[in-house]
């Protein structure tokens, strides 16, 4: 047995030569066993402190350190044909971890693909790069890419997708059905109604389709930004729907949302700037209209080339909001400055945000966050 510990490309969409390989952090440790079999482990955790403003039980301003995510990951290989992943998530104020990614993937062509068992379904760019491959201080589209924050276990389902390439690699397609009972898992709604005796019990269904036309995007899970690495200019659009996906104990609807998201990253002398976009039509016919409705995202950021101390500079603004057909919107302004020491194994986020939600005091806050990957 053989043991290596080298660099591993970063989570299959940013370095990877093969659409299926399983994601774990850009630096772990891999255990070869022979030709196509290992095990790779690693893990990762953000930590941030946060201010909020006129949080305090005495109206000053909220002080608190977090550990917002710890996460182990562990990929392996049988053979040139089956792959898998294992990946845990701190959960919760108890700090309970649970099964993020738990998954078998079957490499049909090496341009095809079968993944089966627990993993993220086909969804927005922002659910499918996750808290750890953004260009903010985690998942930033947490008021629009609503399915990615509430849904499934921190946006994975139980479930088989088909995972695809075609056009010499620049038509990135998948397409799966998944168990979709946990669509409103952090909303406080009910995810499944044991009271209604109308709801069925069909499958959610989820689906993705990308096109890139300047470098290849070719994994599945993806990243947000690519820190300079390459000139991306990827449209996409994304799909869900279930029957009777929203129930209450007197009501029964169907849940269908829409997304449609745009990356643009281009090296420009002293750096690389990035465009992103995003809209989401979210539809639970009309049971839970605080959960339906339009919302939008924008992002631009700017990674120097430059180097200063042990990392770059990345000036980094957000916007996103969600108007819910309750009639409550709620808006989100992030400005920030990224410190990007290795890649998304090292950096550091300073950010603040200011929330404006609809007859509600405007709210600030300052975070900074570290984030480590091994």
């Amino acid at each position: 047995m053989k043991m290596n510990f080298n660099r591993l490309a970063c989570a299959v969409a940013v370095a990877s030569t093969t659409m299926i390989t399983p994601v774990i952090s850009q630096a772990a440790g891999t255990i070869t066993f022979g030709e196509d079999q290992y095990i790779s482990v690693g893990f990762g955790m953000r930590a941030s402190y946060s201010s909020f403003e006129d949080a305090a039980n005495n109206g000053d301003n909220s002080q608190d350190f977090d550990l917002n995510s710890a996460r182990l990951y562990i990929a392996g290989s049988l053979n040139k044909y089956i792959k898998g992943m294992f990946n845990t998530e701190k959960s919760g104020a108890d700090d309970t971890f649970q099964v993020i990614d738990s998954a078998g993937i079957f490499e049909v062509t090496p341009d095809i693909a079968i993944w089966a068992g627990r993993f993220l379904s086909p969804s927005s760019r922002a659910n499918m790069a996750g808290p750890y491959y953004t260009s903010g201080d985690g998942y930033w589209q947490n008021i629009a890419a609503r399915y990615g924050w509430n849904g499934g276990y921190i946006g994975r389902d139980d479930g088989v997708a088909l995972v695809g390439l075609a056009l010499d690699q620049r038509l990135a397609y998948s397409f799966g059905a998944f168990e979709g009972d946990r669509i409103f898992n952090f909303t406080g709604l009910p995810n499944i109604s044991t009271t209604n005796p109308d709801q069925n019990d069909d499958l959610m269904y989820a689906s993705r389709l990308q096109y890139s036309f300047w470098d290849k995007e070719t994994g599945y899970y993806g990243t947000a930004n690519y820190l300079g690495k390459k000139d991306i200019f990827t449209v996409a659009v994304a799909g869900r729907y279930k029957g009777d996906g929203a129930a209450s104990t007197t009501e029964v609807g169907n849940y269908s949302q829409l997304a449609v998201d745009l990356l643009i990253e281009k090296k420009v002398g002293v750096g690389a700037i990035s465009l992103e976009a995003a809209y989401y039509k979210y539809d639970t016919d009309d049971v839970f209209t605080s959960e339906q409705g339009d919302a939008y995202a924008l992002g631009a950021g700017f990674i120097f080339n430059k180097t200063l101390g042990w990392g770059q500079l990345m000036p980094i603004v957000h916007y996103q909001s969600f108007d819910a057909d309750d009639g409550i919107t709620t808006k989100r302004t992030d400005v920030g400055l990224n410190y990007i020491i290795d890649s998304y194994n090292a950096q550091i986020a300073t950010t603040y945000r200011s929330l404006d939600v609809t007859d509600q005091s405007e709210q600030g806050q300052f975070v900074v966050e570290l984030q480590l990957q091994f």
